[in-house]
């Protein structure tokens, strides 16, 4: 069970979870910049701009990770690894999308959406619409530094402004979604932030809202083994201190570390879906960007997140 968290809990962009997505947001911008990038993302930088990011610049610096090597080889790895999941993460879901606008799929639900650019930066066809549902100062950030900059969406978006615990299917449908009518799900970053009868709820409450065809892709919560996550904390604060870094938020503790969290795939296969899973460090390794070093410590492939993606039946 998180420690910062509680059953009403809400956040802004600087808040809380609402940090996470600045997190995000800075490591699609550092991708995008990089040589040879996986994904682009053109409007991640402007939103991590306005957010002032704080402790998430190290993401945005070139030189950050040689610097952090000299300290601690390993924890710089990790650093290393973690932009590169993110990007790895981003494209897989990305290519989701585009099979699914290929396939007819014309209205998208972003679930959580936070600092997620998708319905600006893909090339959507024409008549789709792009759901994106959050806290509301999250939503009102993001449209608000898009705007200033003069960036239109584009697809048709409509902001759904509320907590994913309240009664979210209504305000969708009052928003204009088809409940008889495909459509695209996506819950990336989000899982690991809620409890298991939460993830249970949601994924019914999904199930109900889809008709026949309707795909969803689902980025799982992954296993954390504590006494590794708070050794790792500890070599991190070490590099904050060095470099004087702001203290930052822990998000490890933002996170519900369930025991009885189900198997997502499983899930949804009981529930009328056809689902598959992928190992996120298999598709890292695919892409050439897996990081870690080998050794005894380092955690296995089960201990990263799956992609899983479905198709109703």
């Amino acid at each position: 069970m998180s420690s910062l968290r509680t059953h009403d809990d809400t956040w802004d962009i600087a808040t809380s979870v609402g940090t996470t997505a600045v997190m995000v947001a800075a490591a699609r911008a550092a991708e995008t910049e990089a040589e040879n990038p996986l994904i682009s993302d053109p409007y991640a930088r402007m939103l991590v701009d306005g957010t002032g990011a704080g402790v998430w610049n190290f993401m945005l610096d070139r030189d950050f990770v040689g610097k952090a090597a000299e300290i601690d080889a390993e924890a710089a790895a990790i650093f290393t690894h973690m932009g590169s999941y993110q990007a790895v993460r981003t494209k897989f879901f990305d290519e989701f999308f585009r099979a699914a606008a290929d396939a007819g799929v014309r209205q998208i639900v972003i679930l959580a959406s936070g600092l997620d650019s998708r319905a600006y930066r893909l090339d959507w066809p024409a008549g789709t619409t792009v759901f994106e549902i959050d806290q509301p100062k999250v939503l009102e950030y993001k449209a608000t530094v898009l705007a200033e900059h003069g960036v239109a969406p584009s697809a048709q978006r409509r902001e759904v402004p509320v907590d994913l615990r309240h009664d979210w299917p209504k305000a969708l449908v009052q928003a204009g979604f088809q409940v008889n009518e495909p459509t695209a799900w996506l819950a990336e970053g989000l899982l690991m932030y809620l409890p298991a009868d939460a993830q249970d709820r949601l994924f019914a409450q999904v199930t109900e809202l889809s008709a026949a065809g309707s795909r969803i892709a689902v980025e799982t919560a992954p296993i954390q083994a504590q006494e590794r996550r708070a050794e790792m904390k500890a070599r991190f604060d070490a590099i904050r201190e060095k470099f004087g870094m702001d203290d930052g938020l822990d998000v490890a503790e933002l996170m519900y570390n369930d025991p009885d969290r189900a198997d997502v795939a499983v899930w949804l296969a009981d529930h009328g879906w056809g689902s598959a899973a992928v190992k996120s460090a298999d598709e890292m390794r695919r892409l050439g960007r897996w990081a870690l070093p080998s050794g005894p410590d380092t955690p296995g492939d089960d201990a990263f997140s799956y992609f899983v993606t479905a198709v109703r039946q």
